[in-house]
């Protein structure tokens, strides 16, 4: 098998299942508890807490730990907005943002919020020119993501942030496809809140953190307990954060190894399926990107064949058409870049991992090479446009 869905999820390191394996059987007392036994989970949290604070330059009493990156994005986006609902009732967020963000987005909007969408240009970078003149009087957040999950697309943060401190408003960003792969910085970006989640860094599924800076008011997204100093009800899933703080760790100490690598064989993939595959075209920024991110649109097939051939091919992919959930129509993203219908159910995403290989990276493009013919040799259209173009 070749697993090149790493932007959906990634392998466990060992490091941080060794880390969590003592907190199902030996230490399993609740982080909360008032007596000795529970000493050691609790340690175990903060510790993961400084852990996770540090990759970003944060504070670790600004960390709270959610369950992964739609709850932070949810409570970031709720949270703020209930908080400083007597400042205005409008927020900014892009036309790329992942669906956590644009649902919670349409919640507040049926609950009397206005939102204003920020269009991008072909690369899927938006204008800061755009989102200075957006805000207003009223606009108490703006929420723009690090780096897009579907195109790779890495947004300008420091500008942004610059802009929104300026204006006194606050900003967010989903950092889930960022965080641990490129350098972030809060304190330097002007990063108000910012929502990460443990497996897509190699940490375990269902943990994640919100950074929230402190003197932020943030209404609880969730009632019960007194956890997370009092901001985010519920048991401490102890094992998970330690895996969190632990994969954290371990991915800030080989960050720039890593982007070099995988940047190295991503510049490889690009170049050779420019080359070798006509009428194809390269989605996202080619230089604001993240390291691990291929993303193609190939005219003339659909992106639901493509996948299944790679997949009887052994190599997971995904594509940015949402073909694969069920429906008919194809990414947001991608139409939100310009691209037609028709060349938007072409895509396909292959997003790579320190632990692809160069012989794996020419394996998948091989079998690019003999299926992107095959399927396109079953297409009328194809067929019509070589005929009209010879």
């Amino acid at each position: 098998m070749i697993y090149m869905d790493n932007a959906a999820t990634t392998r466990m390191s060992e490091r941080a299942f060794e880390a969590m394996r003592p907190y199902f059987m030996e230490q399993y007392a609740n982080a909360a508890g008032t007596y000795s036994f529970a000493n050691a989970s609790k340690e175990a949290v903060e510790n993961a807490r400084r852990q996770t604070a540090k990759v970003i330059g944060a504070k670790s009493a600004e960390i709270y730990f959610t369950s992964g990156g739609t709850e932070s994005d949810n409570w970031a986006l709720k949270g703020v907005a209930e908080a400083y609902a007597a400042k205005g009732k409008h927020i900014i967020i892009s036309a790329i943002e992942h669906h956590a963000i644009l649902h919670s987005a349409q919640a507040l909007q049926r609950k009397g919020w206005e939102v204003t969408v920020l269009p991008v240009d072909e690369y899927g970078m938006i204008s800061v020119q755009e989102l200075e003149r957006a805000i207003r009087p009223d606009t108490v957040l703006v929420s723009i993501m690090a780096a897009n999950n579907e195109i790779g697309t890495i947004q300008p943060l420091k500008a942004i942030g610059e802009i929104c401190r300026a204006k006194g408003v606050l900003f967010h960003t989903d950092a889930v496809q960022a965080y641990a792969h490129i350098p972030l910085n809060v304190e330097e970006m002007h990063i108000d809140l910012l929502s990460a989640s443990a497996h897509k860094f190699h940490g375990p599924k269902g943990v994640g953190i919100l950074y929230v800076r402190k003197g932020v008011k943030l209404l609880p997204f969730m009632d019960g307990g007194a956890q997370e100093r009092k901001r985010r009800a519920g048991t401490a899933n102890v094992a998970g954060i330690v895996g969190m703080g632990a994969a954290a760790e371990e991915a800030a100490a080989n960050m720039n190894a890593a982007m070099d690598k995988i940047a190295a064989i991503r510049d490889h993939m690009i170049a050779r399926i420019e080359k070798e595959i006509p009428y194809c075209r390269l989605n996202g920024h080619r230089t604001e990107r993240l390291p691990g991110n291929v993303n193609f649109c190939f005219r003339f097939i659909e992106g639901e064949g493509m996948l299944m051939l790679l997949d009887a091919n052994g190599i997971c992919a995904s594509s940015g058409s949402a073909c694969t959930s069920g429906s008919l129509d194809p990414s947001h993203v991608l139409l939100a870049i310009g691209l037609p219908h028709e060349i938007a159910h072409g895509s396909l995403r292959l997003s790579l991992s320190e632990e692809t290989t160069m012989e794996e990276a020419n394996k998948a493009v091989d079998a690019l090479l003999e299926i992107i013919p095959r399927l396109r040799g079953m297409s009328p259209l194809y067929e019509d446009f070589v005929r009209n173009n010879q």
